[in-house]
């Protein structure tokens, strides 16, 4: 096994980490990517508004 030496630059800045949603909100986003998809409108932006936490499910 080889040990990778990774190292990121100085000015590289981490994403914050995000909370997890509980299980219960999990299954209202999923829920809500579905009827988005279904109804024609789920766009990269809103996956990506949802999977950031920017937007929540109603």
């Amino acid at each position: 096994m080889h040990d990778l030496n990774i190292s990121l630059p100085d000015d590289y800045e981490k994403e914050p980490e995000l909370p997890i949603p509980s299980i219960d909100d999990q299954k209202k986003i999923v829920a809500e990517l579905k009827r988005l998809e279904a109804a024609g409108e789920l766009t990269p932006e809103i996956l990506h508004a949802f999977m950031t936490g920017e937007r929540l499910p109603e």
